[in-house]
Protein backbone atom coordinates (compact mmCIF):
# COMPACT_ATOMS: atom_id res chain seq x y z
CA UNK A 1 0.00 0.00 0.00
CA UNK A 2 1.28 3.45 -0.94
CA UNK A 3 2.36 5.60 2.03
CA UNK A 4 2.94 9.34 1.71
CA UNK A 5 5.24 10.83 4.37
CA UNK A 6 5.60 14.33 5.73
CA UNK A 7 8.51 16.20 4.09
CA UNK A 8 10.30 18.50 6.53
CA UNK A 9 12.50 20.61 4.31
CA UNK A 10 12.94 17.65 2.01
CA UNK A 11 13.62 15.12 4.76
CA UNK A 12 11.15 12.25 5.10
CA UNK A 13 9.28 12.13 8.41
CA UNK A 14 7.20 9.07 9.25
CA UNK A 15 4.59 9.54 11.94
CA UNK A 16 2.97 7.03 14.25
CA UNK A 17 -0.44 8.28 13.13
CA UNK A 18 -1.52 7.65 9.54
CA UNK A 19 -4.75 8.54 7.77
CA UNK A 20 -6.24 6.63 4.82
CA UNK A 21 -7.05 8.44 1.58
CA UNK A 22 -9.99 6.48 0.23
CA UNK A 23 -11.72 5.89 -3.08
CA UNK A 24 -14.74 8.20 -3.17
CA UNK A 25 -17.03 5.40 -4.39
CA UNK A 26 -15.82 2.15 -2.80
CA UNK A 27 -14.20 3.48 0.38
CA UNK A 28 -11.13 1.38 -0.44
CA UNK A 29 -7.90 2.95 0.93
CA UNK A 30 -5.80 4.21 -1.96
CA UNK A 31 -2.91 5.35 0.25
CA UNK A 32 -2.01 6.22 3.82
CA UNK A 33 -0.69 9.67 4.65
CA UNK A 34 1.61 10.35 7.59
CA UNK A 35 0.40 13.18 9.80
CA UNK A 36 2.17 16.37 10.84
CA UNK A 37 1.22 18.54 13.80
CA UNK A 38 0.92 22.26 14.33
CA UNK A 39 3.86 22.27 16.72
CA UNK A 40 5.99 20.59 14.03
CA UNK A 41 5.19 23.42 11.62
CA UNK A 42 6.07 26.04 14.22
CA UNK A 43 9.35 24.28 14.93
CA UNK A 44 10.25 24.02 11.24
CA UNK A 45 9.52 27.69 10.69
CA UNK A 46 12.68 28.38 12.69
CA UNK A 47 14.62 26.91 9.75
CA UNK A 48 12.71 28.83 7.09
CA UNK A 49 15.65 31.08 6.23
CA UNK A 50 17.68 28.02 5.23
CA UNK A 51 15.11 27.30 2.50
CA UNK A 52 15.59 30.76 1.03
CA UNK A 53 19.36 30.53 1.41
CA UNK A 54 19.35 27.25 -0.55
CA UNK A 55 17.40 28.84 -3.40
CA UNK A 56 19.65 31.88 -3.47
CA UNK A 57 22.56 29.61 -4.37
CA UNK A 58 20.91 29.63 -7.81
CA UNK A 59 20.32 32.65 -10.02
CA UNK A 60 16.74 33.34 -11.05
CA UNK A 61 17.50 32.29 -14.68
CA UNK A 62 18.87 28.99 -13.32
CA UNK A 63 15.71 28.46 -11.28
CA UNK A 64 13.64 29.17 -14.38
CA UNK A 65 15.58 26.43 -16.19
CA UNK A 66 14.73 24.08 -13.33
CA UNK A 67 11.05 25.04 -13.71
CA UNK A 68 11.19 24.15 -17.41
CA UNK A 69 12.72 20.74 -16.65
CA UNK A 70 10.21 20.17 -13.84
CA UNK A 71 7.31 20.92 -16.20
CA UNK A 72 8.32 18.07 -18.50
CA UNK A 73 8.95 15.67 -15.62
CA UNK A 74 5.65 16.53 -13.92
CA UNK A 75 3.67 15.97 -17.11
CA UNK A 76 5.46 12.96 -18.60
CA UNK A 77 7.71 11.12 -16.14
CA UNK A 78 7.21 8.30 -13.67
CA UNK A 79 7.93 10.07 -10.38
CA UNK A 80 8.28 8.99 -6.74
CA UNK A 81 5.16 9.26 -4.60
CA UNK A 82 5.98 8.35 -1.04
CA UNK A 83 6.85 4.66 -0.87
CA UNK A 84 5.95 4.10 -4.52
CA UNK A 85 5.92 5.73 -7.93
CA UNK A 86 3.19 7.05 -10.23
CA UNK A 87 3.11 7.34 -13.99
CA UNK A 88 1.08 10.28 -15.35
CA UNK A 89 -1.86 7.96 -16.04
CA UNK A 90 -1.66 6.44 -12.55
CA UNK A 91 -1.48 9.94 -11.09
CA UNK A 92 -4.71 10.97 -12.85
CA UNK A 93 -6.37 7.72 -11.82
CA UNK A 94 -5.60 8.06 -8.11
CA UNK A 95 -6.41 11.78 -8.08
CA UNK A 96 -9.79 11.08 -9.68
CA UNK A 97 -10.45 8.20 -7.29
CA UNK A 98 -9.98 10.33 -4.18
CA UNK A 99 -11.48 13.66 -5.35
CA UNK A 100 -14.36 12.59 -7.60
CA UNK A 101 -13.01 14.69 -10.48
CA UNK A 102 -13.25 12.91 -13.88
CA UNK A 103 -9.91 11.53 -15.05
CA UNK A 104 -9.82 13.63 -18.22
CA UNK A 105 -10.23 16.79 -16.08
CA UNK A 106 -7.33 15.63 -13.90
CA UNK A 107 -5.23 15.33 -17.07
CA UNK A 108 -6.38 18.78 -18.18
CA UNK A 109 -5.30 20.30 -14.88
CA UNK A 110 -1.94 18.55 -15.21
CA UNK A 111 -1.45 20.25 -18.56
CA UNK A 112 -2.41 23.60 -17.04
CA UNK A 113 0.13 23.26 -14.21
CA UNK A 114 2.83 22.08 -16.61
CA UNK A 115 2.16 24.99 -18.96
CA UNK A 116 2.69 27.53 -16.19
CA UNK A 117 5.87 25.76 -15.01
CA UNK A 118 7.19 25.59 -18.55
CA UNK A 119 6.47 29.26 -19.26
CA UNK A 120 7.53 30.56 -15.87
CA UNK A 121 10.00 33.05 -17.34
CA UNK A 122 7.22 34.79 -19.25
CA UNK A 123 4.87 34.60 -16.26
CA UNK A 124 7.40 36.05 -13.83
CA UNK A 125 8.43 38.73 -16.32
CA UNK A 126 4.83 39.87 -16.62
CA UNK A 127 4.23 39.77 -12.87
CA UNK A 128 7.33 41.97 -12.44
CA UNK A 129 6.07 44.39 -15.12
CA UNK A 130 9.27 43.95 -17.11
CA UNK A 131 11.71 44.76 -14.30
CA UNK A 132 15.01 42.83 -14.49
CA UNK A 133 14.89 39.62 -12.45
CA UNK A 134 18.18 40.58 -10.83
CA UNK A 135 16.33 43.20 -8.79
CA UNK A 136 14.69 40.43 -6.77
CA UNK A 137 17.93 38.47 -6.43
CA UNK A 138 20.12 41.44 -5.37
CA UNK A 139 17.41 43.45 -3.67
CA UNK A 140 17.98 46.49 -5.87
CA UNK A 141 18.78 47.53 -9.42
CA UNK A 142 17.84 49.84 -12.24
CA UNK A 143 14.81 49.70 -14.47
CA UNK A 144 15.61 48.59 -18.00
CA UNK A 145 16.44 51.58 -20.17
CA UNK A 146 16.11 54.09 -17.34
CA UNK A 147 18.56 55.46 -14.82
CA UNK A 148 16.10 54.83 -11.99
CA UNK A 149 17.08 52.83 -8.92
CA UNK A 150 14.42 50.50 -7.46
CA UNK A 151 14.57 48.10 -4.52
CA UNK A 152 12.50 45.05 -3.63
CA UNK A 153 12.79 43.40 -0.23
CA UNK A 154 11.42 39.94 0.57
CA UNK A 155 8.64 40.01 3.16
CA UNK A 156 9.33 36.38 4.08
CA UNK A 157 11.83 33.58 3.46
CA UNK A 158 8.98 31.15 2.71
CA UNK A 159 5.41 31.08 1.42
CA UNK A 160 2.97 28.99 3.42
CA UNK A 161 -0.03 27.57 1.56
CA UNK A 162 -3.15 25.83 2.86
CA UNK A 163 -4.32 23.99 -0.25
CA UNK A 164 -7.79 22.75 -1.28
CA UNK A 165 -9.22 19.47 -2.52
CA UNK A 166 -11.63 20.71 -5.16
CA UNK A 167 -9.56 21.87 -8.14
CA UNK A 168 -5.93 20.85 -8.86
CA UNK A 169 -5.53 23.82 -11.21
CA UNK A 170 -5.18 26.29 -8.32
CA UNK A 171 -1.63 25.08 -7.71
CA UNK A 172 -0.49 27.38 -10.48
CA UNK A 173 -0.87 30.25 -8.01
CA UNK A 174 2.03 29.31 -5.71
CA UNK A 175 4.44 28.01 -8.34
CA UNK A 176 6.12 31.41 -9.01
CA UNK A 177 7.49 31.49 -5.44
CA UNK A 178 10.33 29.10 -6.34
CA UNK A 179 11.98 31.20 -9.09
CA UNK A 180 11.49 34.22 -6.81
CA UNK A 181 13.86 32.43 -4.38
CA UNK A 182 11.13 31.97 -1.75
CA UNK A 183 10.79 28.54 -0.10
CA UNK A 184 7.51 26.66 0.26
CA UNK A 185 5.65 25.25 3.27
CA UNK A 186 2.60 23.47 1.88
CA UNK A 187 -0.35 21.83 3.59
CA UNK A 188 -1.94 19.67 0.87
CA UNK A 189 -5.64 18.88 0.89
CA UNK A 190 -6.44 15.60 2.64
CA UNK A 191 -8.03 14.11 -0.50
CA UNK A 192 -5.64 15.70 -2.99
CA UNK A 193 -2.05 15.45 -1.75
CA UNK A 194 -1.06 14.21 -5.20
CA UNK A 195 -0.42 17.46 -7.07
CA UNK A 196 1.84 19.26 -4.55
CA UNK A 197 3.84 16.06 -3.94
CA UNK A 198 4.26 15.36 -7.65
CA UNK A 199 5.29 18.96 -8.35
CA UNK A 200 7.80 18.81 -5.47
CA UNK A 201 9.30 15.57 -6.80
CA UNK A 202 9.49 17.05 -10.30
CA UNK A 203 11.37 20.02 -8.85
CA UNK A 204 13.78 17.75 -6.97
CA UNK A 205 14.44 15.58 -10.02
CA UNK A 206 15.10 18.77 -12.01
CA UNK A 207 17.79 19.86 -9.55
CA UNK A 208 16.01 21.98 -6.96
CA UNK A 209 17.50 21.61 -3.44
CA UNK A 210 15.22 19.48 -1.30
CA UNK A 211 15.61 21.76 1.71
CA UNK A 212 13.59 24.45 -0.12
CA UNK A 213 10.20 22.68 0.17
CA UNK A 214 8.25 21.25 3.10
CA UNK A 215 4.93 19.38 2.85
CA UNK A 216 2.72 18.79 5.88
CA UNK A 217 -0.23 16.45 5.62
CA UNK A 218 -2.37 16.73 8.71
CA UNK A 219 -5.42 18.15 10.44
CA UNK A 220 -6.72 21.74 10.49
CA UNK A 221 -4.21 22.34 13.28
CA UNK A 222 -1.44 22.30 10.66
CA UNK A 223 -3.13 24.95 8.55
CA UNK A 224 -3.80 26.99 11.67
CA UNK A 225 -0.11 26.98 12.57
CA UNK A 226 0.85 28.17 9.10
CA UNK A 227 -1.71 30.97 9.18
CA UNK A 228 -0.73 32.12 12.66
CA UNK A 229 3.07 31.92 12.35
CA UNK A 230 4.19 32.07 8.71
CA UNK A 231 4.95 35.65 7.55
CA UNK A 232 3.09 35.16 4.25
CA UNK A 233 0.32 32.60 3.67
CA UNK A 234 -1.88 31.72 0.71
CA UNK A 235 -5.06 29.85 1.56
CA UNK A 236 -8.26 28.65 -0.06
CA UNK A 237 -11.70 28.50 1.50
CA UNK A 238 -15.31 29.64 1.56
CA UNK A 239 -16.77 33.07 2.13
CA UNK A 240 -16.40 32.70 5.89
CA UNK A 241 -12.65 32.18 5.46
CA UNK A 242 -12.45 35.25 3.21
CA UNK A 243 -14.23 37.41 5.76
CA UNK A 244 -12.17 36.03 8.65
CA UNK A 245 -8.88 37.16 7.09
CA UNK A 246 -10.09 40.28 5.30
CA UNK A 247 -7.62 43.12 5.69
CA UNK A 248 -4.79 40.89 6.96
CA UNK A 249 -1.75 41.73 4.77
CA UNK A 250 -0.06 38.45 5.77
CA UNK A 251 -2.80 36.26 4.31
CA UNK A 252 -3.87 35.99 0.66
CA UNK A 253 -7.26 34.28 0.66
CA UNK A 254 -8.72 32.72 -2.48
CA UNK A 255 -12.41 32.09 -1.95
CA UNK A 256 -15.59 32.12 -4.03
CA UNK A 257 -15.24 34.14 -7.21
CA UNK A 258 -18.84 35.24 -7.82
CA UNK A 259 -17.72 35.69 -11.44
CA UNK A 260 -20.14 37.37 -13.82
CA UNK A 261 -21.08 37.90 -17.44
CA UNK A 262 -22.75 41.21 -18.35
CA UNK A 263 -24.51 41.86 -21.65
CA UNK A 264 -24.92 45.58 -22.26
CA UNK A 265 -28.09 47.15 -23.60
CA UNK A 266 -26.48 47.56 -27.01
CA UNK A 267 -25.80 43.81 -27.50
CA UNK A 268 -28.37 41.98 -25.39
CA UNK A 269 -30.85 41.59 -28.28
CA UNK A 270 -28.19 39.44 -29.96
CA UNK A 271 -27.74 37.21 -26.90
CA UNK A 272 -27.83 34.01 -28.97
CA UNK A 273 -24.44 35.01 -30.42
CA UNK A 274 -22.97 34.58 -26.94
CA UNK A 275 -24.76 31.41 -25.85
CA UNK A 276 -21.69 29.18 -26.36
CA UNK A 277 -19.58 31.61 -24.32
CA UNK A 278 -22.11 31.67 -21.49
CA UNK A 279 -22.49 27.86 -21.49
CA UNK A 280 -18.74 27.22 -21.39
CA UNK A 281 -18.18 29.83 -18.67
CA UNK A 282 -20.75 28.14 -16.43
CA UNK A 283 -19.94 24.52 -17.24
CA UNK A 284 -16.19 24.11 -17.85
CA UNK A 285 -14.17 22.11 -15.29
CA UNK A 286 -17.40 20.78 -13.81
CA UNK A 287 -18.30 24.24 -12.47
CA UNK A 288 -15.78 23.85 -9.66
CA UNK A 289 -13.60 26.90 -10.26
CA UNK A 290 -13.87 30.38 -8.79
CA UNK A 291 -13.62 31.68 -12.35
CA UNK A 292 -16.71 29.76 -13.50
CA UNK A 293 -19.55 32.18 -14.21
CA UNK A 294 -22.14 32.13 -11.42
CA UNK A 295 -24.36 35.06 -12.56
CA UNK A 296 -25.32 36.55 -15.92
CA UNK A 297 -26.71 40.10 -15.84
CA UNK A 298 -28.94 41.34 -18.66
CA UNK A 299 -31.44 44.17 -18.97
CA UNK A 300 -33.95 42.05 -20.94
CA UNK A 301 -34.44 38.56 -22.45
CA UNK A 302 -33.42 37.05 -19.11
CA UNK A 303 -36.00 34.28 -19.11
CA UNK A 304 -35.19 33.34 -22.72
CA UNK A 305 -31.46 33.21 -21.98
CA UNK A 306 -31.98 31.13 -18.83
CA UNK A 307 -34.21 28.73 -20.76
CA UNK A 308 -31.64 28.34 -23.55
CA UNK A 309 -28.88 27.60 -21.03
CA UNK A 310 -31.15 25.17 -19.18
CA UNK A 311 -31.99 23.35 -22.38
CA UNK A 312 -28.27 22.71 -22.93
CA UNK A 313 -27.25 21.88 -19.37
CA UNK A 314 -30.39 20.41 -17.82
CA UNK A 315 -30.05 16.97 -19.45
CA UNK A 316 -26.46 16.52 -18.24
CA UNK A 317 -26.20 13.47 -15.97
CA UNK A 318 -23.36 11.90 -13.97
CA UNK A 319 -21.04 9.48 -15.73
CA UNK A 320 -18.26 7.33 -14.23
CA UNK A 321 -15.07 9.37 -13.72
CA UNK A 322 -13.24 7.05 -16.12
CA UNK A 323 -15.62 8.03 -18.94
CA UNK A 324 -14.01 10.63 -21.26
CA UNK A 325 -17.44 12.26 -21.61
CA UNK A 326 -17.88 12.75 -17.84
CA UNK A 327 -18.53 16.45 -17.31
CA UNK A 328 -19.44 16.87 -13.64
CA UNK A 329 -17.54 15.88 -10.52
CA UNK A 330 -18.75 13.91 -7.52
CA UNK A 331 -19.12 15.41 -4.06
CA UNK A 332 -17.05 13.04 -1.92
CA UNK A 333 -19.06 14.22 1.08
CA UNK A 334 -22.70 13.38 0.23
CA UNK A 335 -23.98 15.39 3.20
CA UNK A 336 -22.50 18.54 1.66
CA UNK A 337 -24.30 17.92 -1.63
CA UNK A 338 -27.56 17.25 0.21
CA UNK A 339 -27.19 20.48 2.18
CA UNK A 340 -26.57 22.52 -1.00
CA UNK A 341 -29.55 20.87 -2.70
CA UNK A 342 -31.81 21.61 0.27
CA UNK A 343 -30.60 25.23 0.43
CA UNK A 344 -31.37 25.73 -3.26
CA UNK A 345 -34.84 24.23 -2.84
CA UNK A 346 -35.53 26.60 0.07
CA UNK A 347 -34.31 29.67 -1.83
CA UNK A 348 -36.45 28.73 -4.83
CA UNK A 349 -39.50 29.31 -2.65
CA UNK A 350 -38.72 33.04 -2.63
CA UNK A 351 -40.40 35.55 -4.89
CA UNK A 352 -38.94 36.43 -8.26
CA UNK A 353 -36.80 33.32 -8.81
CA UNK A 354 -37.52 30.28 -11.02
CA UNK A 355 -35.49 27.18 -11.74
CA UNK A 356 -35.29 26.65 -15.50
CA UNK A 357 -33.44 23.30 -15.66
CA UNK A 358 -36.06 21.12 -13.94
CA UNK A 359 -38.18 20.62 -17.07
CA UNK A 360 -35.15 19.45 -19.06
CA UNK A 361 -33.89 17.07 -16.39
CA UNK A 362 -35.01 13.53 -15.71
CA UNK A 363 -35.23 13.04 -11.98
CA UNK A 364 -33.78 15.10 -9.17
CA UNK A 365 -30.93 17.59 -9.15
CA UNK A 366 -29.43 15.48 -6.34
CA UNK A 367 -28.12 12.04 -7.35
CA UNK A 368 -27.11 10.23 -4.18
CA UNK A 369 -25.10 7.12 -3.42
CA UNK A 370 -23.86 5.69 -0.14
CA UNK A 371 -20.47 7.42 -0.09
CA UNK A 372 -20.87 10.25 -2.63
CA UNK A 373 -23.39 12.39 -4.47
CA UNK A 374 -23.70 14.46 -7.63
CA UNK A 375 -25.49 17.75 -8.18
CA UNK A 376 -26.70 18.18 -11.75
CA UNK A 377 -26.39 21.56 -13.49
CA UNK A 378 -28.90 24.15 -12.35
CA UNK A 379 -29.90 27.41 -14.03
CA UNK A 380 -32.26 29.86 -12.33
CA UNK A 381 -33.92 33.02 -13.59
CA UNK A 382 -34.10 36.01 -11.25
CA UNK A 383 -36.55 38.75 -12.12
CA UNK A 384 -34.39 41.37 -10.40
CA UNK A 385 -31.07 41.64 -8.54
CA UNK A 386 -33.09 41.72 -5.33
CA UNK A 387 -34.33 38.16 -5.85
CA UNK A 388 -32.84 35.38 -3.74
CA UNK A 389 -30.03 33.59 -5.60
CA UNK A 390 -29.16 36.61 -7.77
CA UNK A 391 -25.57 36.51 -6.49
CA UNK A 392 -25.00 32.92 -5.38
CA UNK A 393 -22.16 30.50 -6.01
CA UNK A 394 -21.95 26.76 -5.54
CA UNK A 395 -19.28 24.14 -6.27
CA UNK A 396 -21.07 22.63 -9.27
CA UNK A 397 -22.46 24.06 -12.55
CA UNK A 398 -24.91 26.63 -11.19
CA UNK A 399 -25.76 30.06 -12.55
CA UNK A 400 -28.43 32.69 -12.14
CA UNK A 401 -29.61 34.83 -15.05
CA UNK A 402 -30.56 38.17 -13.55
CA UNK A 403 -32.65 40.90 -15.20
CA UNK A 404 -31.36 44.28 -14.14
CA UNK A 405 -31.34 47.73 -15.77
CA UNK A 406 -27.91 48.53 -17.12
CA UNK A 407 -27.58 51.61 -14.90
CA UNK A 408 -28.06 49.40 -11.80
CA UNK A 409 -25.77 46.53 -12.78
CA UNK A 410 -22.51 47.74 -11.28
CA UNK A 411 -24.21 48.61 -8.02
CA UNK A 412 -25.86 45.17 -7.91
CA UNK A 413 -23.23 42.62 -8.91
CA UNK A 414 -21.20 42.81 -5.69
CA UNK A 415 -17.59 41.65 -5.33
CA UNK A 416 -16.56 39.92 -8.56
CA UNK A 417 -13.38 37.99 -9.32
CA UNK A 418 -13.91 37.86 -13.11
CA UNK A 419 -16.32 40.01 -15.07
CA UNK A 420 -16.83 39.48 -18.78
CA UNK A 421 -18.67 42.56 -20.03
CA UNK A 422 -19.84 42.62 -23.63
CA UNK A 423 -20.71 46.13 -24.74
CA UNK A 424 -19.54 48.78 -27.19
CA UNK A 425 -20.99 51.58 -25.05
CA UNK A 426 -17.91 53.69 -24.22
CA UNK A 427 -19.55 55.28 -21.17
CA UNK A 428 -20.44 51.88 -19.71
CA UNK A 429 -17.00 50.48 -20.58
CA UNK A 430 -15.36 53.30 -18.64
CA UNK A 431 -17.64 52.66 -15.67
CA UNK A 432 -16.58 49.00 -15.77
CA UNK A 433 -12.92 50.02 -15.86
CA UNK A 434 -13.49 52.25 -12.83
CA UNK A 435 -15.36 49.59 -10.79
CA UNK A 436 -13.04 48.66 -7.91
CA UNK A 437 -15.14 45.62 -6.93
CA UNK A 438 -14.17 43.85 -10.19
CA UNK A 439 -10.82 42.09 -9.91
CA UNK A 440 -10.29 40.78 -13.46
CA UNK A 441 -12.11 42.54 -16.28
CA UNK A 442 -12.69 41.10 -19.75
CA UNK A 443 -14.11 43.67 -22.16
CA UNK A 444 -15.64 41.72 -25.02
CA UNK A 445 -16.58 38.08 -25.66
CA UNK A 446 -14.00 36.34 -23.47
CA UNK A 447 -14.98 33.28 -21.43
CA UNK A 448 -14.62 33.83 -17.69
CA UNK A 449 -12.55 30.61 -17.61
CA UNK A 450 -10.07 31.93 -20.19
CA UNK A 451 -6.91 32.82 -18.26
CA UNK A 452 -4.06 34.91 -19.57
CA UNK A 453 -1.11 33.50 -17.62
CA UNK A 454 0.87 36.66 -18.33
CA UNK A 455 -1.45 38.60 -16.02
CA UNK A 456 -2.16 38.21 -12.29
CA UNK A 457 -4.96 35.76 -11.47
CA UNK A 458 -6.04 37.28 -8.18
CA UNK A 459 -3.61 39.80 -6.79
CA UNK A 460 0.08 39.80 -7.70
CA UNK A 461 2.29 37.29 -5.90
CA UNK A 462 5.37 39.48 -6.42
CA UNK A 463 3.70 42.32 -4.52
CA UNK A 464 2.58 39.84 -1.85
CA UNK A 465 6.00 38.28 -1.24
CA UNK A 466 8.13 41.39 -1.82
CA UNK A 467 7.77 45.05 -0.93
CA UNK A 468 8.94 47.92 -3.08
CA UNK A 469 10.89 50.36 -0.92
CA UNK A 470 12.94 53.51 -1.33
CA UNK A 471 16.63 52.89 -1.85
CA UNK A 472 19.70 54.95 -2.72
CA UNK A 473 23.14 53.55 -3.40
CA UNK A 474 26.01 55.95 -2.79
CA UNK A 475 29.51 54.62 -3.53
CA UNK A 476 31.90 54.69 -0.57
CA UNK A 477 34.35 57.60 -0.46
CA UNK A 478 37.77 57.02 -2.04
CA UNK A 479 40.67 56.50 0.38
Amino acid sequence: MLEVPVLRWGKVYESMEKQPVVHFDTGEPMAFTHQATGSMVKMDLRKAQKARDALRQFSIPQLLEICTKAADLYLNATLPMGTGTLTPAEFCRIQSATTGLPEHMCAGNMRKNAFVLGHMGDVLGSLMRGLPFDILAKGYGKEAGRDVMVSYQANTPVLGAVLPNNSPGVHTLWLPAIPMQIGLMLKPGSQEPWTPYRIAEAFFQAGLPKESIALYLGSHEVGGALVSDCPRVMMFGGQQTVEQHHGNPRVSVHGPGFSKIILGDDVVDNWEDYLDLMTDSVFANGGRSCINCSSIYVSRHGREIADALAKRLGPVAPLPPTDPKASIAAFTNPQMAEAVHDQIEELLKGDGVTEMTAKYREGSRLVSAERYAYLRPTIVFCESPDAPMANTEYMFPFASVVECPEDRMLASIGQTLVCTAITDNEVFRQQLLDAIHIDRLNLGPVRTMQINWLQPHEGNIVEFLYRNRAFQDSPPPAH
